[in-house]
């Protein structure tokens, strides 16, 4: 008996040492990564915070364009890969695309001719997608950096993040005071709470520009997930420019009917004007709702390789469902593999592309005295 109680003990302590061994190295290794992503910008200092919960979920973010660096999730054999496509350094944030995991504003999408008109005054954008203005411009939220803090909330541990966009940066008016906040729960979901006012009339639309692969990013092609969209319509484009032409065109019936699940290889080449233009999927579909900016279900991803399975929940009228049409391998992302076609997909919670251009989409505008508020949910889970 005695003989048993040492080698339990034993066992205990060896155990023991173990997991001290496994806690440090996962500390190390925490500590190796935030200092990667240590750096002043433009006399402000950047660096990288971690959000944990109790089921192994772990999101790393950067106050560099206020980007999700990492989503770490388990699959159905409980193996946790991280499923957000970027980089492993600050230096290459820096070198790359802005748009991965990027917080997008002050306009996410597309502004026909980089013009609109606001209370009879015509305001001019910058030129940096064919003759449009895409994400706010070159200069976008996406390279700009946010004072951020860790904060606790009933939701969870998150990180607040904070910037002020002067009068006229990138030319759109009003000083625009910002906030973008990320929660972790412990029912695995990634909360992104938008808040902003402005002191002078302004159009805001922000998203958040995650490019996810469900096998493991670096892991291959997208194509095989399954997806569902709750839209009955798109915001129709007229060319490749991907520009709408002011009509919600039904789709039901369509290759980009996803209201039931659909494989994306199905039709993402299919004969069809929209996916011609696109590319394959690149659209702002029209979310069903009861009512104007309830929180409700936008779209879902499963992985049927290894049961990962995401749920978008947003506040937002539109969702832009995004097949990665345009990675062409020059990014080298995380696992030193080359992110090529298809090998992303976005879903972009947002108001729709050029609404200032267009009075009958749902309205953009924000007037001193009101406060925009957003929010979506991303939540991982297996099926």
């Amino acid at each position: 008996m005695s003989r048993l109680i040492n080698n339990l003990f034993a066992f205990a302590c060896v155990a023991g040492v173990i997991s001290l061994s496994i806690s440090c190295s996962g500390l190390k290794n925490k500590e190796h990564q935030k200092k990667l992503f240590e750096k002043e910008i433009n006399g402000k200092q950047v660096t990288l915070f971690t959000l944990e919960n109790s089921n192994g979920v772990k999101v790393t973010l950067t106050n560099y364009g206020g980007k999700i660096v990492n989503i770490w999730v388990p699959d159905r054999d409980g193996k946790i890969s991280d499923i957000n496509l970027g980089f492993n350094t600050i230096d290459e944030y820096l070198k790359g695309s802005k748009s991965f995991g990027a917080t997008v504003g002050r306009y996410a999408n597309r502004i026909a001719k980089a013009t609109f008109t606001l209370d009879s005054v015509a305001y001019q954008l910058p030129v940096n997608n064919g003759p449009n203005c895409i994400h706010g411009g070159p200069d976008g939220f996406y390279s700009k950096v946010f004072d951020a803090k860790l904060v606790e909330t009933p939701e969870g541990k998150g990180v607040e993040m904070h910037y002020v966009s002067p009068d006229g940066e990138n030319g759109f008016p009003g000083t625009l005071d910002f906030y973008v906040t990320f929660k972790l729960t412990d029912k695995n979901e990634l909360v992104i709470n938008y808040n902003a006012t402005t002191d002078k009339p302004t159009v805001l639309n922000v998203t958040n520009h995650s490019y996810f692969n469900l096998k493991g990013e670096g892991q291959g092609l997208i194509t095989g997930i399954e997806v569902v969209v709750n839209g009955d319509s798109i915001a129709e484009v007229a060319n490749n420019e991907m520009i709408p032409t002011g009509i919600y065109r039904n789709i039901v019936g369509t290759p980009m009917d996803f209201k039931a699940p659909r494989l994306v290889s199905k039709d993402v080449d299919a004969d069809y004007d929209q996916l011609k233009y696109g590319g394959g999927y690149d659209h702002a579909w029209i979310l069903n709702k009861r009512e104007k900016g309830e929180l409700s279900f936008a779209a879902s991803a499963y992985e049927p390789e290894n049961g990962r399975f995401m749920e978008v929940f947003t506040t937002e009228p539109s969702v832009q469902f995004f097949t990665g049409n345009s990675l062409n391998g020059s990014q080298i992302g995380k696992s030193g593999v080359a992110y090529a076609k298809r090998t992303g997909f976005c879903f972009e919670t947002q108001h729709v592309p050029d609404s200032p251009n267009h009075p009958n989409f749902p309205t953009t505008v924000l007037r001193p005295g009101e406060t925009f508020n957003s929010k979506t949910i991303y939540k991982f889970s297996v099926k």
